[in-house]
């Protein structure tokens, strides 16, 4: 079994290039010894070049002190038409400051001759493992930039259209942008869709943290990281998320649940680019673009002394307004639709539409919990569903209500069918604006007193 699985081991192409033939030979049976390296053998930096441009290799041996274009100008050639091949200089005694040199043009490492045999293969392993993770970066890098393209950000709707054309106008600049919405409008959909269409930044870090699921004290050392023994438990450094998206973005979801003295410490590092890990007193500077969400009314925290008001006017240069899918209903269709396609290849299941009455459903439907809420309530009807249409009773109680009351009120007068739809409006409202009677007044463009004498008709709870 253990040599059918080694038949099907990758075979790594090792490009050896080195005038003395018998060091090259010694390479070539050293590395031989292991099925998976096909040493390729060249004696000369113009024969390199040439090996090099007909057949990618995955590694090359370069020697630096050869006859013709030595090994340092080979490197260079090399790095200029493909930097991610790791290139391993091979130097003889007295050649060690070159060796250095090479290093700083981009050289994965150098080994000195004559070749210690275990040194050589640790070597040549550690660049094919790090070409391989820097692979692996460049395929996720790619994959996730098309990912968050626009045109897989699903929304046809006015407000949607909006927001794109907000979008095209920051996506490659460094200003600093402030997403605001409900929760499940899709606010580190949109943050990371303006990381990866930035040209400066895609390709560097993309750091996400939710300011809402750790304390305070947690949250400083995730932000700013800490130095060794800084607290109890910190047996080493630790690099913070700023650090991490340093040449990135750093994206900070509920930014308004920051206490105030964490607030104090990001509005330095938005104004200096600058911070002290805690515990430390090194100053760690970044360059990154900051892009910051909230679910929250800021001017109104700002009111009740819960948030800065000169970290409000930094975070905020770039406002961008997620319309809650209520507002967008003409996009549920849409999302509906993907969500079904997606679901069902996850759960391996023939689900091929949605049912006119079900859909009829969810367009009627308020969603409180916006994108989300739909999402989940599509995945669920995929599980549930018994054949290729999601129909009504799929769809989860809240969802199904509506239909509910139609079939069960089905001889209703005009009227009375008026009268029930006014009462769930109003029910919704006061339940999004947690009972406030100004606040639903405001939304439903109704006056006060309207607010309340229906309220209290209906028996619907709410607050001065």
């Amino acid at each position: 079994m253990e040599n059918a699985i080694n038949d099907f081991e990758r075979q790594y192409v090792v490009l050896v290039v080195d005038d003395d033939k018998n060091i090259a030979k010694m390479i070539e049976a050293t590395l031989q010894k292991e099925k998976k390296y096909d040493v390729k053998i060249v004696t000369s930096g113009e024969a390199c070049l040439k090996a090099f441009r007909e057949n990618l290799p995955d590694l090359v041996m370069l020697d630096i002190q050869m006859p013709g274009i030595d090994g340092i100008e080979t490197l260079k050639k090399l790095k200029e038409e493909e930097p991610r091949i790791p290139v391993v200089m091979m130097t003889a005694h007295g050649t060690i400051e070159r060796a250095v040199t090479s290093m700083k043009l981009g050289a994965y490492d150098f080994i000195n001759k004559p070749f210690v045999t275990d040194r050589l293969m640790v070597t040549v392993k550690n660049a094919l493992m790090a070409s391989d993770l820097q692979q692996e970066i460049a395929e996720l890098r790619s994959e996730l930039k098309e990912r968050y393209q626009f045109k897989n950000i699903i929304g046809q709707s006015s407000a949607m259209q909006k927001v794109f054309k907000s979008l095209s106008k920051v996506i490659n600049s460094n200003v600093t942008v402030l997403i605001q919405g409900e929760s499940g409008t899709g606010k580190e959909l949109i943050a990371r869709a303006i990381h990866y269409h930035n040209k400066a930044r895609a390709n560097k870090n993309f750091v996400a943290v939710n300011c809402s699921a750790l304390p305070e004290s947690l949250l400083e050392s995730e932000l700013f990281g800490h130095e060794k023994g800084a607290f109890t438990g910190a047996t080493g450094r630790r690099l913070g998320k700023f650090e991490l998206a340093h040449n990135g973005t750093i994206f900070l979801d509920e930014i308004a649940l920051m206490t105030p003295a964490t607030q104090a410490k990001v509005l330095r590092v938005l104004q200096e680019r600058e911070f002290e890990r805690v515990g430390g007193n090194d100053l760690v500077k970044v360059d990154l673009r900051f892009i910051s969400a909230t679910n929250r009314d800021l001017e109104d925290a700002i009111k009740r002394n819960e948030f800065r008001e000169d970290l409000f006017y930094r975070i905020s240069v770039f406002p961008i307004k997620l319309p809650p899918l209520r507002e967008r209903k003409e996009d549920i269709p849409l999302l509906a639709g993907y969500f079904l396609k997606k679901y069902a290849k996850q759960e391996n299941k023939v689900v091929e539409s949605i049912h006119p009455d079900a859909l009829e459903l969810l367009m009627a439907y308020n969603w409180p919990g916006n994108v989300r809420e739909l999402e989940n309530a599509v995945e669920r009807a995929v599980v549930l569903a018994n054949n290729e249409i999601i129909s009504a009773k799929d769809l989860p109680n809240a969802v199904r209500s509506l239909g509910e009351k139609k079939i069960f009120e089905s001889d209703n007068t005009l009227s009375s069918w008026i009268e029930k739809l006014e009462e769930e409006a109003l029910k919704q409202a006061l339940l999004e604006c947690e009972g406030n009677i100004s606040k639903t007044a405001k939304k439903l463009g109704i006056g006060r007193a309207t607010i309340y004498r229906k309220a209290k008709k209906y028996g619907l709870p709410m607050v001065k």
